[in-house]
């Protein structure tokens, strides 16, 4: 599978951003599809993620306010992220990891698209 970010940008608190990742060379119904961020000398963090089935999973930080989603028609996962918030500054990575059954951990993700940077000004 590639994948490739896109979509982010610089705006104010309480501001929406939504990231695309095209992806290609892949079968949707195989792989859990997530979204991860990082800042520099700080551990990624999953963000939220989406498996075969639709089923979605957001961290704590981010629960009400974003939303992953996935078009399959068009090969392509979301993240909708509203009202955010300077802490949600960073580099965003949509990843996929193949799926045997139960959430991947995040080792299992091996594809990994280009990151895409966000920033939150207060």
């Amino acid at each position: 599978a590639q994948l490739a970010a896109s979509g982010g940008g610089s705006v104010q608190s309480g501001g929406s951003l939504r990231l695309s990742c095209a992806v290609s060379g892949y079968t949707p119904s195989a792989y859990y599809m997530g979204w991860f961020r990082q800042n520099p000398g700080k551990e990624r963090e999953g963000v939220a993620t989406i498996s075969t089935d639709g089923r979605t999973d957001y961290a704590d930080s981010v629960q009400g306010r974003f939303t992953i989603s996935q078009d399959n028609t068009k090969n392509t996962l979301y993240l909708q992220m509203n009202n955010l918030k300077p802490e949600d500054t960073a580099m965003y990575y949509c990843a996929a990891a193949p799926f045997y059954g139960s959430k991947p951990k995040e080792y299992e993700y091996n594809h990994w698209g280009q990151g895409t940077p966000d920033t939150v000004s207060s």
